[in-house]
């Protein structure tokens, strides 16, 4: 027997819940826990209406002036997602960015193109800042990420001081 639902009775996993709002799984429990976000336990697992939850992240917006939206802060602090194939590189800018008092997660990739990275972030979240790190710079990428809305377009190697002023610009917030 199939369900007809309306097309707007759309549910999400916790993995899409977890990509769509780029997060961890922790930050997703606790926010169930608080019951600050929508969520219906089936089972022993959770799903997530996708409206409740785009009702829910434009409410998080308006509390915050359409700043950083909350969801992206824990405990008055930034959280920044660092993607970078190269252990040394993510190592170092996690370390750095928490020193600067950032909460940071890390990735290992960008499945082999960080701008088929930025077009996906900026489908699901188009709001979301991004910064662009890049060994493999090019006049025609810089354009592209420009247009993708990138907020910030650094070349390697960089300079520490030059990473914590684009997170601090992209996010709005004082530089460390």
């Amino acid at each position: 027997m199939a369900l007809n639902l309306p097309t707007d009775e759309v549910f999400l996993t916790t993995e899409e819940v977890l990509a769509y709002l780029q997060v961890n799984l922790r930050t997703v429990y606790r926010l169930i826990k608080a019951g600050k976000i929508p969520a219906v336990r089936v089972g022993r697992q959770w799903r997530f209406r996708k409206r409740d939850i785009d009702a829910w992240l434009d409410s998080q917006r308006t509390q915050s002036g359409g700043a950083v939206p909350s969801v992206l802060v824990r405990h008055g602090r930034a959280r920044i997602l660092v993607v970078d194939d190269e252990a040394s590189i993510r190592d170092l800018l996690a370390k750095t960015l928490a020193l600067a008092e950032y909460d940071v997660d890390t990735a290992p990739d960008a499945a082999t193109d960080g701008l088929t990275l930025v077009r996906q972030v900026k489908g699901i979240r188009a709001e979301l800042p991004v910064i662009i790190i890049t060994g493999f710079s090019s006049e025609t990428s810089a354009i592209e990420a420009v247009n993708l809305g990138v907020a910030g377009y650094l070349r390697k190697p960089f300079r520490v001081p030059e990473v914590l002023a684009a997170a601090a610009k992209a996010l709005g917030v004082p530089a460390a």
